[in-house]
């Protein structure tokens, strides 16, 4: 009873996060201002799905069972609020206090996700037991190491959150831009490297090469912070940059060792083979920042390729692989719809790079449409598959 419970809710948290995916495209094509589309893609679209996978995923991973089954059911309104308020907070003639009272309820959903698994993995922290079967007893290696980095990811949940709260409660804040750093390559692209070191080669039933595994995730583990430490602040700012694009071009070429090695050809490999690829792009952008000065047609692109790309195709490439949307009977339920969905995301990525780079406002335009297009098609496909199961 337990197990259907986090399972029907960590698709709730899913279907919240394809929401705020349409959401943060419909911001981007209307020119909202940069707080809105972060609230709206890190803490709505990102973070909600990390938060529903790893309420099924984590504790299966450390050989445990969620010790609060109904802890999601009380989260997931906190951080959805938190993060609609967050989001509405920059318009004009909404009241200064809805930022503070969304950080707050997002804060405050944190607290129960974290205090949760903090308690569900109690005897086992680190992960040593990892609740791997003997026909996988060639990963327990690989899978022990990828969950020592997990608390990693915790802790950078909650300083990223302590972050976003100070910014509304008028304390010293480490800002927007760190904050944002905090939660999308710390915690996200962190945990996108640990789980993913374990899931994706089951998935593709392959196995990824030992010594990226042991150079991604000390790199994705440090990186995050030095960078939010050092931005844009010469040396330790190039340093946070290479380790992040360390740890993501490791990450891309474990994966694509991973496609070439398995016999597998699903839709969602496919994305999350995108996924890697715009990472790639991402981080090659974050090093020209490092290295030549931010430059400020290009910040719009090397964020909607690390988290849009890297982060949201892998996660659209993952969520196609939990729940296919063939096993839905309604119209347009196919490989073939899914594969078009990541095909508009990936081109309008390529797009808002070139018009970035090109200075083609409207080649940029027509890439985040492009985008957008993708979007709606695969909450129409993940929403549609929900609403008949």
């Amino acid at each position: 009873m337990s197990a259907g419970v986090v399972s029907r809710w960590a698709r709730r948290f899913v279907a919240a996060s394809a929401v705020f995916l349409v959401a943060w495209q419909v911001a981007a094509v209307a020119g909202t201002p940069r707080d809105i589309r972060v609230a709206l893609a890190v803490h709505g679209f990102v973070l909600h799905t990390v938060f529903g996978k790893a309420y099924s995923l984590v504790p299966s991973y450390f050989d445990r069972t969620l010790a609060v089954p109904r802890a999601p059911m009380v989260h997931l309104p906190l951080t959805a609020l938190g993060a609609v308020g967050l989001a509405l907070a920059p318009l004009p003639r909404i009241p200064e206090i809805a930022g503070l009272v969304g950080a707050l309820l997002w804060s405050a959903g944190v607290v129960v996700f974290v205090a949760v698994l903090a308690w569900t993995l109690r005897d086992n922290p680190t992960g040593r037991e990892t609740g791997t079967g003997e026909a996988n007893a060639d990963r327990r290696q690989i899978d022990r190491f990828a969950n020592a980095f997990v608390p990693v990811v915790l802790g950078y949940l909650v300083v990223g959150s302590y972050a976003t709260l100070t910014g509304y409660a008028s304390v010293q804040t480490i800002g927007v831009a760190r904050a944002a750093h905090l939660l999308a390559a710390g915690t996200a692209g962190l945990l996108l490297f640990a789980v993913g070191f374990r899931l994706f080669p089951r998935f593709l039933v392959a196995s990824p090469p030992k010594s990226l595994v042991a150079v991604v995730l000390p790199a994705g583990a440090v990186g995050p912070a030095v960078l939010a430490w050092g931005l844009y602040r010469g040396a330790w700012f190039r340093a946070g940059a290479l380790l992040e694009a360390t740890a993501v071009v490791g990450f891309a070429l474990a994966y694509a060792v991973l496609f070439a090695r398995s016999e597998r050809r699903r839709v969602g490999f496919y994305a999350v083979l995108a996924g890697v690829i715009a990472g790639v792009l991402g981080v090659l952008v974050g090093l020209h920042f490092a290295w030549n000065g931010v430059a400020p047609a290009l910040i719009s692109a090397h964020f909607r390729l690390n988290v849009l790309g890297l982060l949201g195709l892998t996660i659209v490439g993952a969520t196609y692989q939990f729940y296919p949307p063939t096993v839905g009977t309604f119209r347009g339920a196919s490989d073939r719809t899914a594969l078009a969905s990541v095909a508009l995301i990936g081109v309008g990525l390529l797009a808002e790079l070139g018009g970035a780079l090109a200075d083609a406002p409207d080649l940029l335009l027509a890439g985040r449409v492009s985008a957008l297009a993708g979007a709606v098609v695969f909450a129409g496909l993940v929403l549609g598959v929900f609403a008949e199961r």
